[in-house]
Parts: structure tokens; C-alpha cells; sequence
């Protein structure tokens, strides 16, 4: 059963990064390692946070963490905002290529970082405004805000890719 969370009806706390645990008061109900996702990424904002136990099961759900507690809405927003930090890359160091594996070193608003794609075709996904989105072997995502303010070396790796 999933149980439906209004707000002042819990405390959340930090238990590592991404993870919350949830105490319900008047109860001796409590959650441990839950983590926090958005059921609507794109649109929901803090809306319909549903929190996840480490089997991927729903046990509850938050309607609106504006409703929560300052403490508990501080909580919840800095996990959703680690979970869904996607690293902006700002130029391209390094691009080879072995055994049709793409391998990749950029500079991103994090540092540097190494990553590889198996398929540019599905990998590299260009968006009207110039935005350009990765995704690599390991689905992790990485945002280019505009492959044409890219310095000329790096628009000379990625270009070929698009």
C-alpha cells in the first residue's frame, strides 16, 4: 500500500546524498533509504515526489513538497537536485574511438570528466535550440546548452556525431 504524503505529517532526514529517511509522527512508522524521484521530471517540478526503497518499490508519495516542513522540504529538494544533476559540458578535450566504442573526455560545469558511447546515432541527440544531449554507456546524462558557442576544436569533435 502506498501511502499518500500531505506534508506536516512526517519528518524527513538526509541518509546519504540522494537517499531520505521518512518518520511518521504519532506513529512508530519509519522508512530508511528511500530515494526521492519526481513521477513528472520535466513538468511536475516538486509536485508527486515518489519516494522508492531499495527494490524500486513506491511506499509513498509526497503531493507537494511546498507543503512539507521547511527541514523536510530542504531535504527532499537538495536529493532531487543531486539525482537529477545532469553536468553541462563546456568543451571537449579528448575524443577516440576503438572497437566502435567512442570514448570522450570533456570539460564540464563539475570538472572533467571520461565517459563512453557505444552508438552516436542514439547517443548524441541534437534539440532545436542548439542544445545537444548525451547519453553514455552507463545512462548517465550530460548537456551541451549550445554546441554552437563550443570552441572551435570541440565543435570539431561533436559536430561529426550530430
Amino acid at each position: 500500500m502506498i501511502n499518500y504524503i500531505d506534508g506536516s505529517e512526517i519528518k524527513i532526514t538526509e541518509n546519504d546524498g540522494i537517499f531520505v529517511d521518512v518518520q511518521f509522527y504519532g506513529s512508530d512508522e519509519k522508512l530508511i533509504g528511500l530515494e526521492p524521484h519526481r513521477l513528472f521530471p520535466r513538468s511536475g517540478g516538486n509536485k508527486y515526489v515518489a519516494l522508492l526503497n531499495s527494490e524500486g518499490e513506491q511506499l509513498a508519495i509526497i503531493r507537494d513538497t511546498a507543503n512539507l516542513m521547511p527541514e523536510s522540504r530542504k531535504v527532499i529538494e537538495s536529493a532531487l537536485e543531486e539525482y537529477y544533476m545532469i553536468p553541462r559540458i563546456t568543451r571537449f578535450i579528448e575524443m577516440t574511438e576503438k572497437f566502435k566504442i567512442w570514448m570522450w573526455t570533456a570539460e564540464t560545469d563539475h570538472g572533467v570528466i571520461k565517459f563512453e558511447i557505444r552508438n552516436h546515432m542514439t547517443a548524441v541527440k541534437p534539440l532545436y535550440d542548439g542544445r545537444v544531449l548525451i547519453i553514455d554507456a552507463n545512462d548517465n546524462r550530460y548537456e551541451i546548452p549550445d554546441y554552437r558557442k563550443l570552441d572551435k576544436r570541440s565543435r570539431k569533435m561533436l559536430e561529426p556525431k550530430l
